[in-house]
């Protein structure tokens, strides 16, 4: 992976931006961190995701999925970037107790090795449900009614990393040095400039834009005809997300359960990430016609949606059980866990029914 990255550098001059670094160390196809086949989620990889942590998080998303699929009489539902798959049979199997489940469950997975694993969880877990489903190299045409859901999906997006100047922004880009990758400081694109001037940081402040996060959103609102837009992740409004305490950025590396802030080194073994401007998002979906339904933390979604009521229809006499699902709950919900930094944002067009998720706590304010 370093040598096809050094390659590139070296054929665009010696240095390239810091979003195509990122997109190759993540997506190059064999070789990047998505793309090999190495174990990531749970506890024998990098990182722990919410599917992971709990059956409880997909049974809740089934709450709003069901909500929005009754409204619309029918639809799909469309999964980006599902992971080991666990969402979706979570998701799936609470559907069908229900009696809810959408016309067709549409995966979007680029990564080949993904999609296996995916397919085997489903065959594994929810077998009778697997003739609904059905995986996509790309979004789908215009015409999508239903429900979009993405998990941790905006995070992993290659972002552009820029410093602020006095005399206006600069990106940092990545070249050579010696037989490592270094920073490299250079003029910022236009539409960089243009978001890091309205900002007013200071001289040396360093951040991150991620423009194709955003340009995903828009992808999504010209195929998406009627329904809803279901995004979690972890992140800020953009008035916490280039706070004075931030003057770093934002960028987190994960590697065997180790947390770190240099991206330039394990090449294609560690993930790369950003949080998310939600304010960016919500911006982005309302260029696009989609109307901003709901901005929440994780906890207040998750407790709206029924993880409260899931929680005591466990077992009390399954001591061991009962108690497993209550530290699950803990992780999803505490604030010192997951249930603060996550955030959930609903956009969406057309009619919808107001979620319950959404109803405990209102943050659309503070976009």
């Amino acid at each position: 992976m370093a040598d096809r990255i050094r390659a590139e550098i070296a054929g665009a001059g010696g240095a390239i931006g810091f979003d195509r670094f990122m997109e190759l160390a993540l997506y190059s196809p064999g070789f990047g961190y998505y793309s090999a086949p190495t174990e990531r989620f749970g506890e024998s990889g990098d990182f722990v995701t919410a599917p992971e942590i709990s059956p409880l998080f997909g049974r809740c998303l089934a709450h709003p999925v069901a909500e929005v699929l009754n409204h619309l009489k029918g639809g799909d539902v469309l999964e980006a970037g599902a992971g080991s798959g666990n969402l979706a049979a979570d998701l799936l199997s609470q559907l069908a107790a229900t009696g809810a489940l959408p016309g067709r469950y549409l995966i979007l997975e680029v990564s080949g090795e993904l999609r296996a694993r995916q397919e085997a969880t489903l065959r594994e877990r929810v077998p009778e449900i697997l003739p609904h489903v059905a995986w996509l190299d790309r979004l789908p045409g215009p015409g999508f009614r239903g429900v979009v859901l993405a998990n941790e999906l905006i995070d992993a997006l290659p972002v552009v990393r820029f410093i602020a100047g006095a005399d206006g922004a600069g990106e940092l880009h990545v070249g050579v040095e010696g037989s490592r990758f270094a920073w490299r400081e250079a003029p910022a694109r236009a539409a960089v400039a243009e978001r890091v001037d309205g900002l007013d940081l200071p001289a040396g402040y360093v951040s991150e834009v991620n423009l194709a996060g955003e340009g995903w959103v828009r992808s999504l609102a010209e195929r998406l005809e009627q329904g809803l837009i279901l995004l979690i992740d972890y992140g800020f409004p953009r008035s916490e997300y280039y706070h004075p305490e931030r003057a770093t950025g934002t960028l987190v590396c994960h590697y065997r359960h180790r947390v770190h802030d240099d991206p330039l080194v394990l090449v294609g073994l560690q993930d790369i990430t950003a949080h998310v401007d939600f304010t960016a998002i919500a911006e982005a979906g309302r260029a696009a016609g989609l109307s901003v339904v709901g901005y929440t933390s994780q906890a207040a979604f998750l407790l709206g949606s029924g993880l409260d009521r899931l929680l005591a229809d466990s077992d009390p006499n399954d001591v061991r059980a009962h108690l497993a699902l209550t530290q699950q709950v803990k992780k999803l919900t505490l604030p010192s866990e997951m249930g603060e930094l996550f955030k959930v944002i609903g956009l969406a067009r057309g009619p919808v029914p107001a979620l319950a998720g959404f109803a405990m706590q209102d943050r659309r304010s503070r976009l």
